[in-house]
């Protein structure tokens, strides 16, 4: 199993309503994350913005690619892409980029 960590930004002013969308997200894309290889997902937020995502799949480039061909994606891509700072064009499920994993204690 792969394990997968990326950093996006928050908009400051975006922080609540965020916090909010994600005490929600609709029923349709947890399905699909979980029928993609989406595992053990989880995002962390600070104060500043700093998002740390999480998760764990087989192939990351396929479950991203697999995520990006529904439906139901594109439209959470566009609602929350104003969330974020630094996207560069991209939406923000393209600007996951993972970090390098440089020490794992099992």
């Amino acid at each position: 199993m792969q394990r997968v960590c990326f950093l996006l930004k928050v908009r400051q002013d975006r922080l609540d309503e965020y916090r909010e969308r994600h005490a929600a997200v609709w029923p349709e894309m947890l399905e699909a994350l979980s029928a993609t290889g989406w595992h053990n997902y989880s995002l962390f937020l600070r104060e500043d913005g700093l998002l740390v995502g999480y998760l764990e799949t087989e192939d990351f480039a396929k479950a991203q690619s697999a995520m990006a061909a529904t439906e139901i994606n594109a439209r959470w891509q566009a609602e929350m892409g104003e969330f974020f700072e630094a996207l560069d064009g991209e939406r923000p499920d393209e600007a996951m980029k993972p970090l390098t994993e440089v020490f794992h204690l099992a």
